[in-house]
């Protein structure tokens, strides 16, 4: 059976594997390298998404510091990469649906904010390393989600129009790279949808498992 997307795109915190108590960890042990208290993994939720510097830049800001971020950010990088295989798990039905998805002929990318040289040591800790095609992570373009240019760059590099492919993803910075490229979406209830209301949103569907990605 042939599938109506020959390019699926991938967030990939949130949306294939679970990581915010890694990087909830990293950023808490830089708060404390500044002598700064930590925070709750639910608040660091909340920050996920835009990428490792507006996260630790909102760190700061709610902890009322105003240490400038180029001195933050090494250290925080090397906490980042000392917990990224702390406990990170791949949300139920991943496997099974990459798989399902390769069986079907799909092209299968990644599109994430995370810095690209941690992408690879996470997908190949889960044995993942070869289901994609190409990996973009948030510092391989000069723009980043919720930019549309990765998405548009993705598509073009496949030769595939971006209306015909599909961005699966968790966050309204997934919707709005979507919209913004003009790529269909759908989105997962179980990631980290901080400011995006998955009951009106115009997405071509909302899953609770990423197995209903088999069914479009």
């Amino acid at each position: 059976m042939s599938y109506p997307y020959p390019l699926v795109v991938f967030d990939l915190d949130g949306t294939l594997v679970d990581s915010a108590a890694d990087i909830a960890e990293a950023l808490n042990r830089t708060l404390q390298d500044w002598q700064l208290p930590r925070v709750p993994e639910a608040t660091v939720l909340t920050w996920i998404g835009d990428g490792v510097r507006r996260l630790v830049e909102q760190a700061f800001d709610a902890a009322g510091s105003a240490v400038d971020l180029d001195k933050v950010m090494p250290g925080f990088m090397r906490h980042y990469e000392a917990c990224l295989l702390r406990s990170p798990r791949l949300f139920d039905g991943v496997t099974d649906t990459l798989a399902a998805l390769r069986e079907r002929a799909v092209t299968l990318a990644i599109c994430t904010n995370k810095p690209s040289a941690l992408v690879a040591p996470l997908l190949q800790h889960f044995g993942l390393q070869d289901q994609f095609a190409l990996v973009l992570g948030g510092d391989s373009l000069p723009e980043r989600k919720p930019s549309g240019a990765p998405l548009r760059h993705i598509a073009a590099h496949f030769e595939v129009a971006v209306e015909a492919a599909l961005m699966v993803g968790d966050s309204i910075t997934d919707y709005r790279a979507a919209v913004d490229a003009g790529m269909p979406v759908a989105l997962v209830r179980y990631g980290y949808p901080r400011g995006l209301d998955l009951n009106n949103v115009a997405a071509v569907a909302v899953m609770d498992d990423l197995r209903e990605l088999l069914a479009l």
